[in-house]
């Protein structure tokens, strides 16, 4: 994505302070927000990347000021709607009905033989792996040096916009895992092998903002790099 939703490296937007102690769930209705998410990827609203680019959809104002968990509800409600699965004139008559009845119960669940319940205790704690394994041959190593691609590409990315065009040292190899750029974009899994590329600030932030001797690291797809000339 190239919109605000790619807050990485992004200045003048206040320091990150959590409190010391904070609560799972801020209100009762994120609880309901957060179980939303492994039914709507069990009935096949979508995988774990194209509900991020679901995420990015919503308008940039909105997404940085509203809550977390209203993030996921735009989502699962843009998939439901992409699928078929919802009707967008139900979901506003729905809405419009707890808008005017906020202490009106929610509907009761139905789930007689326990899978939901199970499948939610198996994914919430282990989550779903990314891991494929189709044989395709890696074309670069552990300690290769390379660059990240500069392009702007449309839809749905995990290229961080400031790691483009930055060089660095391939530090780790993980495999073949899902590739986001098409599984985001409903295009398929098509597997890519996965490198942690270290990365040192000067090199990201310049040698004027850069904090002394350090460095970071970022997860690349293959097809996000390529070899450094220098």
């Amino acid at each position: 994505m190239n919109g605000i939703h790619d807050l990485g490296g992004r200045d003048g937007l206040g320091a990150v302070a959590p409190p010391a102690q904070e609560p799972v769930w801020k209100a009762e209705w994120e609880k309901h927000a957060h179980t939303l998410f492994p039914l709507a990827f069990k009935a096949g609203f979508f995988g774990v990347d194209a509900f991020r680019f679901g995420m990015e959809q919503m308008d940039p104002v909105e997404y940085l000021t509203s809550p977390y968990y209203e993030h996921w509800l735009h989502s699962v409600t843009h998939h439901g709607i992409r699928t078929g699965h919802w009707d967008l004139a139900e979901v506003d008559e729905r809405t419009r009905y707890y808008l005017d009845n906020p202490d009106a119960p929610l509907p009761e669940g139905r789930d007689p033989d326990g899978e939901l319940v199970a499948f939610i205790e198996a994914v919430i704690p282990a989550g779903a792996t990314a891991a494929r394994d189709t044989g395709k041959t890696a074309e670069f190593a552990v300690g290769d040096r390379v660059t990240v691609v500069s392009d702007a590409p449309r839809g749905h990315t995990r290229k961080a916009g400031y790691v483009r065009g930055k060089t660095g040292d391939i530090v780790l190899a993980h495999g073949e895992m899902i590739y986001p750029d098409t599984a985001g974009n409903n295009l398929g899994e098509d597997p890519e092998h996965v490198y942690t590329v270290q990365f040192t600030n000067t090199e990201l932030w310049g040698a004027e903002a850069a904090e002394p001797n350090g460095s970071v690291t970022f997860d690349v797809w293959e097809p996000y790099i390529v070899p450094a000339t220098s």
